[in-house]
């Protein structure tokens, strides 16, 4: 992997268009229509997949990705050169395990790992699309993900899984194509974003359109990078995926390699440097744009509003299983929009089992070793895999 932040960031902007995983091309016989009243064509799905397919293709996980993540959920990053993002859940003999079912993770439409995005090249203009990429929304990503499913023949999910944005697309995969999905695990997410949330995300894109080196998100043609703006609306999410618990735990108020306050504006404190080297980093791997169609997405999605707000309906004669999971000490999706869409689950007569996590590590515990975490998700997947037909797992 590439050492210097130069050449990680010149190699995740090759990533956009020449991604280091398969890729699935559509033309324009088959569109993407997207909420925004267009269609969306050609188009890109890069993927990827882990363990076999069995002959009645019934084993089969679709792993939806969070804001910041991408296709490489079990795989060393090509760019970062990191374990995949749920490493500790897939694998070999791991929770999700490879050697019994078929995953399968999609960079989403809109993203910057190969999937189409704004900075995908624009075949009408052979320039990157910029903002000219229409908004995309959660519903979007799901049916483009659906046609990636198709071309693997499976008719039906085993399980559909993901947390916080990838918990939205596990919602709405469970409400749109209900008889795909046998069984569904949205983890650390809601049926909608609150007001706060949408106020953090507006901060983030705010500051990266401040940024002089945004160019009106012509930034890619114009060779430059609004680095620091992405840097400081990633500093700002950051903190909402920890708990005040956990900050004070692993920081306090302890100086940074230092005995004594400077009395300036460096990063006197460890937190200081926690975030900004957070920021830093997050550059050299995402696309600014994208984070504005990503957080743009997670904004738009409300799934009760088709339903007249009765988020109930959403679930109406649902067949699928469904297991939510939350933890305590995320105040991005408190415990209190597992439970909505629990009690909406209950009115649609659904099988639903919930699970609140105690723990101390905030929103991003669904991407940490949690026992509890862990447990929860084996007992469910282990009883659907039984209610499915599936073999055992090997002990």
């Amino acid at each position: 992997m590439p050492k210097d932040a130069r050449s990680r960031r010149l190699l995740a902007a090759d990533e956009a268009n020449n991604p280091t995983s398969e890729v699935l091309r559509f033309g324009p016989d088959k569109p993407l229509r997207l909420d925004a009243g267009v269609e969306l064509t050609p188009f890109q799905i890069a993927y990827q997949t882990y363990g076999t397919l069995n002959e009645a293709r019934t084993n089969a996980v679709l792993v939806c990705h969070a804001l910041t993540g991408d296709q490489h959920a079990a795989n060393a990053h090509p760019v970062t050169g990191k374990a995949g993002w749920w490493d500790v859940l897939i694998g070999p003999g791991r929770i999700v395990d490879t050697d019994r079912f078929f995953v399968i993770c999609s960079n989403v439409i809109g993203g910057c790992l190969g999937s189409t995005g704004p900075a995908s090249i624009n075949p009408a203009t052979g320039k990157p699309y910029g903002l000219d990429l229409p908004v995309i929304t959660i519903p979007d990503m799901v049916r483009a993900q659906a046609m990636l499913v198709d071309h693997f023949g499976i008719d039906q999910l085993f399980c559909v899984i993901g947390g916080s944005m990838g918990g939205m697309q596990v919602l709405e995969w469970a409400a749109s194509h209900s008889d795909r999905v046998f069984s569904a695990l949205p983890i650390a997410t809601g049926p909608r974003h609150s007001s706060q949330n949408i106020a953090f995300n507006e901060v983030g894109r705010q500051s990266v359109m401040a940024d002089p080196d945004w160019c009106g998100g012509r930034y890619i043609e114009e060779d430059k990078r609004p680095e620091k703006g992405l840097a400081v609306a990633r500093m700002a999410a950051h903190i909402t995926y920890l708990s005040e618990a956990a900050l004070h735990r692993k920081f306090g108020r302890n100086l940074q390699d230092r005995a004594h306050l400077t009395f300036g504006f460096d990063a006197d404190f460890q937190i200081e440097s926690y975030l900004r080297h957070q920021g830093m980093t997050f550059v050299d791997r995402f696309d600014a744009n994208s984070y504005l169609y990503m957080t743009r997405a997670m904004d738009y999605f409300d799934l009760a509003a088709d339903h007249d707000g009765r988020l109930a309906d959403a679930f109406a004669g649902t067949s699928t299983r469904f297991c939510l999971v939350s933890f305590t000490s995320d105040w991005l999706f408190p415990t209190s929009e597992s439970r909505s869409v629990v009690h909406a689950l209950n009115a649609a007569g659904a099988s639903v089992s919930f699970v609140e996590i105690e723990t101390d590590r905030g929103h991003d515990a669904f991407l940490l070793d949690e026992p509890e975490l862990f447990a929860a998700i084996n007992g469910f997947i282990n009883s659907a895999a039984r209610a499915y037909g599936l073999p055992e797992a090997d002990q």
